[in-house]
């Protein structure tokens, strides 16, 4: 039996932090055994340190672990996962990479990067690639790799699918996007109860780019971007977890909301991720209700891994909508980051460290 790899989480304290411990808790490939925190936690108790927000209970197995500084010669690991914000990942994360260490970063700050690979296992593995001309041009030992943002997750999953299959030439999604994506405290009660905030820093241009790098084509050592024009609005509103995307979508030739439906039921992760363990089986759910997806029923669906479609109808502007759901703080970060994690893994970048 082999040793699970030991693994830190940076950020650990924070809401995104405290997915990542949650989700990594008898992780049958990694095992959690160091976390860090600000200068207000660092030297206390993990379970003294953190104000533990999610609905699930926090292990026992990490509440006496120390918080250290997010700090390379304070945290000796392999694998890294991050949940800094992204100012502080900009700084942290180059320095932990230097030092031979592996970062799956649920930060935004070089997921612009051309040698940086957004990766989302079942869409584009492949990208993966990229790492080895980072880690010469960097003179790294280590290497960064993302997910990509929340909302991006589960529409691109879905574009994916339909683009291998039809071609997609322009899409318009709208954003419904829970109070979790904004981290704790997050947003204040008095502007998001009763209410729709119709805009969210920086969320607009991911949704429009990074699928764009997503569904992209790795040549010589550089991503193409997908010839794609996505038109984004984004949305908060008051639920606690989930982010559904409305989108019409336009192909290269009209296409049936039927042909749509098959291609999504038919869509499975590429053959080197099929059988990690986080790959959503399968990967996207079609509900057939006309008032599905919905998150508070559907967000846990396959674990909170699988992407959740529903009401796929004729167009009358471009050829057909439908609406998308995907759980932000698993699928669309820590859970993501983990599944990126475990693709590491499998494509020899991270070596077992031994024997039980």
């Amino acid at each position: 039996m082999r040793k699970r790899i030991p693994v830190a989480v940076l950020g650990a304290t924070g809401s995104v932090g405290q997915r990542f411990v949650q989700l990594l808790d008898a992780h049958p490939w990694f095992e959690l055994v160091a976390v860090t925190g600000s200068e207000r936690t660092v030297g206390k108790r993990y379970g003294q340190a953190c104000h533990w927000v999610l609905a699930e209970p926090m292990p026992e197995a990490v509440q006496h672990l120390p918080v250290l500084e997010s700090d390379p010669q304070q945290v000796d690991c392999p694998l890294v996962f991050s949940a800094l914000p992204s100012q502080r990942a900009l700084q942290l994360e180059p320095r932990f990479a230097q030092a031979g260490a592996f970062v799956c970063s649920n930060a935004s700050a070089f997921r612009t990067e051309p040698d940086v690979p957004i990766l989302l296992p079942e869409v584009n593995p492949g990208h993966i690639a990229l790492l080895k001309g980072q880690q010469q041009r960097r003179g790294w030992s280590g290497a960064i790799v993302t997910n990509p943002n929340c909302t991006s997750t589960g529409f691109a999953v879905v574009l994916q699918a339909l683009q291998a299959t039809f071609g997609v030439r322009r899409a318009l999604a709208v954003s419904l996007q829970a109070i979790s994506g904004a981290g704790y405290p997050g947003v204040s009660s008095l502007d998001i109860l009763d209410n729709v905030i119709p805009y969210i820093d920086g969320e607009e241009s991911k949704l429009e780019w990074e699928p764009r790098k997503m569904l992209g084509h790795l040549d010589g050592g550089q991503i193409n971007l997908a010839d794609l024009v996505i038109s984004a609005h984004s949305n908060r509103v008051a639920v606690s977890d989930g982010h559904v995307v409305c989108a019409s979508l336009e192909f290269q030739h009209p296409v049936s909301p039927e042909a749509v439906q098959q291609a999504l039921l038919a869509y499975q992760a590429p053959e080197t991720s099929r059988e990690l363990p986080s790959t959503p089986q399968p990967v996207i759910v079609v509900r057939d209700e006309p008032d599905r997806p919905q998150p508070r029923l559907d967000r846990w669906t396959g674990s909170g891994m699988t992407t959740v479609v529903g009401r796929i109808r004729q167009d009358p502007l471009l050829h057909v909508k439908l609406v998308i759901l995907s759980h932000n703080t698993v699928r669309g970060a820590a859970g993501g980051s983990i599944y990126n994690a475990e693709l590491l893994v499998s494509m020899g970048f991270l070596p077992w460290v031994g024997e039980a």
